[in-house]
């Protein structure tokens, strides 16, 4: 053969050998090229799971087809490089049978390292998945033990232990999202606790005994409640609803200063979404739920001491308010209930109530709840078809003032009481006693 012709011939086989090796990777990988490269890049969506760690399998799954193929691909080169071996002089058919071997065997050499390439990337891939795993369940086991010892430091007879561990639960929650309603959950079950507030007086007298001990160097005795003082008790349960709150609180974004930026961020980066409460039985102080937009809240048979604060608080469930005690005066003003339901049924409003501006998109209950005090419901809405069965209102005396919707209106009972009833040709506000704007809260 000539030299002409044995370079035409390795070039015609080296040509052959590129698309046979295009068919396997496009057979092998979508895509072809592209789609085996696309094994070796990372997806940039980062999940908080890594995949799934699959078991190796036998050698013999891969090491049987790879021979298979690596021959076939020394059979097939051969065979279609001397099926026209009988048109070459007699001469020549030698060195075109060694060229033809030859590049049977590099094309095998090329499948061959193929095939051992994708073994590499797959062998790669489970060491990345295993270190991922590895690392993953570090940082769970990490993440428990924290919680677990927060969670124990709750148990504490001493307040700054309570505290310390209310903060840590806090801290891990904002690093971890997924923890979030779990922690909020440790948190409100702690609320919940039995808990009797001291009154001002014997805060008065633990001073004086302190003093007296002081004196006589003796310890004092504290005014303890299960072993935990009051006084220290309401401190820390101040703390516990200030981090709800703090949490809880939405403030809406200014507008971007950049065109490209189509989604406003939260205004407040310590927002937890989607979170709902059980404070049922819950005995709050000066709860503050103001500017707060949360999911879910159940409130029923809680004590609120002192004022109240939920104005401007965005509900998107439902909400329950059954049984609750207001002592002091609470603020609804512009809150908006956008779940089926809203309960305020057998509440106690022992003070002023001001709704002015709720917006109610639900059902609204408000059967067998008492107003013993001034009520305000001044441009509220969706209180057209509000249950009201069994509503009570003290006698009306010259410094309570009440404004009901126009749907409202009050009705005198036998016993010199009040109730309320659903009017549908009421028009206005209905006003009872001396003033007419409604008093501010505290």
């Amino acid at each position: 053969m000539p030299a002409g012709s044995s370079h035409a011939l390795r070039d015609t086989s080296a040509i052959k050998v590129i698309e046979q090796f295009e068919q396997f990777t496009s057979a092998t990988s979508p895509g072809g090229w592209n789609g085996c490269m696309g094994l070796l890049r990372r997806s940039p969506k980062q999940s908080t799971r890594p995949p799934e760690l699959r078991p190796l399998r036998s050698m013999w799954w891969w090491a049987l087809p790879a021979a298979l193929l690596v021959g076939a691909a020394l059979w097939g080169v051969s065979a279609w490089l001397l099926q026209d071996l009988d048109t070459v002089p007699t001469a020549e058919q030698i060195s075109a049978r060694i060229e033809a071997v030859r590049t049977a065997l590099a094309a095998g050499a090329g499948v061959g390292a193929a095939v051992t390439l994708l073994l590499a990337v797959r062998r790669q891939r489970h060491q990345e998945l295993a270190a991922a795993h590895t690392a993953h369940d570090a940082t769970e086991r990490r993440v428990t033990e924290l919680y677990t010892k927060a969670a124990d430091q709750l148990g504490s007879d001493q307040a700054p232990v309570r505290l310390a561990g209310l903060h840590a639960l806090e801290r891990l929650a904002q690093d971890t999202p997924a923890l979030r309603q779990t922690i909020v959950d440790v948190i409100c079950s702690y609320l919940r606790m039995p808990y009797t507030p001291p009154v001002e007086q014997d805060r008065h007298e633990d001073i004086r005994a302190a003093q007296r001990a002081a004196r006589a160097r003796r310890p004092a005795r504290p005014d303890t409640s299960g072993g935990r003082n009051l006084h220290e008790e309401g401190q820390v349960r101040r703390t516990a609803q200030h981090i709800l709150t703090a949490h809880l609180r939405y403030q809406d974004s200014p507008a971007p200063h950049r065109r490209w930026l189509s989604r406003q961020p939260d205004g407040n980066p310590r927002h937890w979404p989607d979170i709902w409460i059980d404070l049922t039985g819950a005995v709050l102080i000066d709860f503050d739920l103001r500017d707060c937009r949360l999911a879910s809240a159940w409130f029923g048979d809680a004590q609120f001491v002192h004022p109240a604060w939920f104005g401007g608080a965005t509900f998107t469930g439902s909400v329950r308010f059954g049984g609750a005690t207001f002592s002091s005066d609470v603020e609804f003003d512009q809150a908006t209930f956008i779940g089926r339901t809203t309960w305020f049924d057998q509440v106690t409003f022992a003070d002023g109530a001001q709704f002015g501006g709720t917006t109610f998109s639900g059902e609204v209950r408000f059967d067998q709840t008492t107003f013993a005090g001034g009520a305000w419901f001044n441009g509220a809405q969706g209180l057209q078809e509000a249950s009201l069965a069994g509503v009570r209102l003290t006698p009306v005396v010259d410094e309570v003032v009440r404004e009901w919707p126009s749907c409202w209106r009050a009705e005198r009972s036998a016993d010199g009481w009040q109730t309320l009833r659903l009017t549908a040709d009421a028009q206005g506000t209905s006003t009872t006693g001396g003033e007419q704007s409604p008093k501010p809260l505290a």
